[in-house]
C-alpha cells in the first residue's frame, strides 16, 4: 500500500492533539517557497521527526536523527553549486608513501581528471587520497573527511578550505562517495578500499545506484586487483553467486592514461540515466540510427520485459531537469535484473558508428 503521510501521522497523534497536522500544513507554508514540489516530501520529513518526539525514542536515537540531518543538510548545501560539474571519487591506501609508484599515478590521474575539468572526490587523507588531490589541485578536489576520536587531519590540499566536508558516520560519508561520483577509480589499498569496492559493486548490481564506470587501477605488472578479480571469478561467478555478465561492471587497467579514456568514453554518447516508474530512461548525446535500435532490438532484448527499446523526446515527469529536456531518450521496460549486461549496452550506445547522422 503507498505510503500516506496523514495517515502515518493520524495514527501516531496524542488524544486532544486534533491541530497538529493543520499546524504542520501552516508551518510549511512560512517555510517553505509556495508551490515547491517538494513540500510533500518535506511534510513527511516533519511527520517523522513528529513521530519520534511523540514517541519519546531514547536519547541516543535522537542525537543519531539529528546529527544525520544535520550533516546530510549541509553537505547539500555545500555541494549545490558544484552539482553540475562531473566528479571521480578516488579510492586508496591512506598508507601508500610518497616515494610509491602507487602514488606518483594517483598524482598523474588527479591532474589528468582535472585537466578534463572532472572534480576528484577522496576521503581527504594522506596517501593515495592525497596524491590525487595534488594532481588535482584545491580548485578540482573535494575532501570527504571523517571525524574520529583520536586527531583526524585532512590532507594539506583541501585543510581549510571551502571543499571540504566532515562527516561523524561513516555510512552517510560513503552515501556521498557514491552520490556525487561520475565515476569512481579505486586504487590498491587495505580494508576500507576493500569494503567500498565490493558495496559500489552491490549498489549498481542491485539497482540502488547509477551506473557509472568502475575503473580498477594498479601499477605496471601489479598483481592486486587481477588477483582479487581471479577470486571473484572462481569463486563468485562460477559459483554463480553472481552473473558471469556482473563482472562486467568493473574494468581494470594499469594507467592513469587508461582510467581517464575509459571515463570519457563511458560519457561519449551516455550522458546519465534514470528511472520513471518502471521505464529506464538513457539520455544521449547523439540519437541513435534506425540499424543501431533494429540491433539492439536483436542483441539485447533480455533486458526489457515488454515492448523494446524507444526512442523519444522527453518524457513529462523529466521537467524538473529543464536544462537536459532537449536531449534524445532511449527508454525501455528494462527488467531490472542484469546490470552487468546493461553495461553492455551502454558501451554500444557509446560507439560513433551507432549514431545517425
Amino acid at each position: 500500500m503507498p505510503y500516506n503521510a496523514d495517515d502515518y501521522l493520524n495514527r501516531h497523534v496524542r488524544p486532544g492533539d486534533t491541530e497538529l497536522s493543520s499546524k504542520l500544513d501552516e508551518l510549511l507554508r512560512l517555510a517553505s517557497p509556495a508551490g515547491s514540489p517538494n513540500q510533500p516530501l518535506y511534510r513527511e520529513m516533519l511527520t517523522t521527526v513528529l513521530h519520534m518526539a511523540q514517541a519519546d525514542r531514547n536519547r541516543w536515537d535522537a542525537k543519531i536523527m539529528l546529527q544525520t540531518l544535520r550533516e546530510m543538510e549541509h553537505s547539500f548545501s555545500l555541494l549545490e553549486r558544484l552539482k553540475r560539474r562531473r566528479k571521480v571519487t578516488v579510492f586508496g591506501s591512506a598508507r601508500t608513501p610518497v616515494d610509491h609508484p602507487l602514488y606518483h599515478q594517483a598524482r598523474t590521474l588527479g591532474a589528468l581528471l582535472a585537466k578534463r575539468e572532472l572534480m576528484v572526490i577522496t576521503g581527504a587523507g594522506g596517501g593515495i587520497m592525497a596524491a590525487a588531490h595534488e594532481g588535482a589541485g584545491v580548485e578540482n578536489s573535494l575532501g570527504f573527511n571523517i571525524t574520529l576520536p583520536f586527531e583526524q587531519n585532512a590532507n594539506p590540499v583541501v585543510r581549510g578550505s571551502h571543499h571540504l566536508l566532515s562527516f561523524h558516520f561513516f555510512f552517510l560519508r560513503k552515501l556521498f562517495f557514491v552520490k556525487e561520483a561520475d565515476a569512481l577509480v579505486l586504487c590498491p589499498g587495505g580494508f576500507g578500499t576493500l569494503d567500498e569496492a565490493l558495496e559500489v559493486l552491490t549498489l549498481m548490481q542491485t539497482g540502488k545506484s547509477p551506473l557509472v564506470p568502475v575503473i580498477l587501477l594498479d601499477e605496471p605488472g601489479g598483481s592486486y586487483w587481477e588477483d582479487a578479480l581471479g577470486f571473484i571469478r572462481r569463486q563468485l561467478a562460477d559459483n554463480a553467486y553472481i552473473l558471469s555478465s556482473d563482472l562486467n561492471l568493473m574494468r581494470l587497467v594499469y594507467s592513469a592514461e587508461e582510467a581517464v579514456e575509459e571515463i570519457a568514453r563511458f560519457y561519449r554518447n551516455v550522458h546519465s540515466s534514470r528511472w520513471l516508474n518502471e521505464y529506464f530512461v538513457i539520455r544521449l548525446n547523439h540519437p541513435l540510427s534506425e540499424a543501431a535500435l533494429t540491433s539492439l532490438h536483436k542483441d539485447f532484448a533480455s533486458l526489457c520485459k515488454k515492448e523494446g527499446f524507444i526512442q523519444r523526446p522527453a518524457f513529462e515527469q523529466e521537467q524538473d531537469e529543464p536544462e537536459l529536456l532537449g536531449l534524445p531518450r532511449l527508454a525501455f521496460a528494462f527488467n531490472g535484473r542484469d546490470y552487468g549486461r546493461l553495461r553492455g549496452l551502454l558501451d554500444v550506445l557509446n560507439e560513433p558508428q551507432n549514431w545517425a547522422g
